[in-house]
């Protein structure tokens, strides 16, 4: 069960940072705008979770 929970988790996150960036971007928002660093910030978390997530995966192979 905390696998399934997990993977709601990162979903919901996931589409969270769909709807900051969408927010920023369509509101025209300036680079400084508080907004704009958060989804700036939410893209750069994506990443790092996205990196981490394959050496996860690179570790539990044979």
């Amino acid at each position: 069960m905390p696998d399934k929970l997990d993977a709601l988790l990162e979903r919901l996150k996931a589409h969270q940072r769909t709807l900051i960036l969408a927010m920023a971007e369509h509101d025209g928002l300036p680079a400084g705008s508080a907004l704009r660093q958060v989804a700036e910030l939410e893209n750069v978390i994506a990443a790092v979770e996205a990196v981490a997530g394959e050496e996860a995966d690179r570790a539990k192979r044979p």
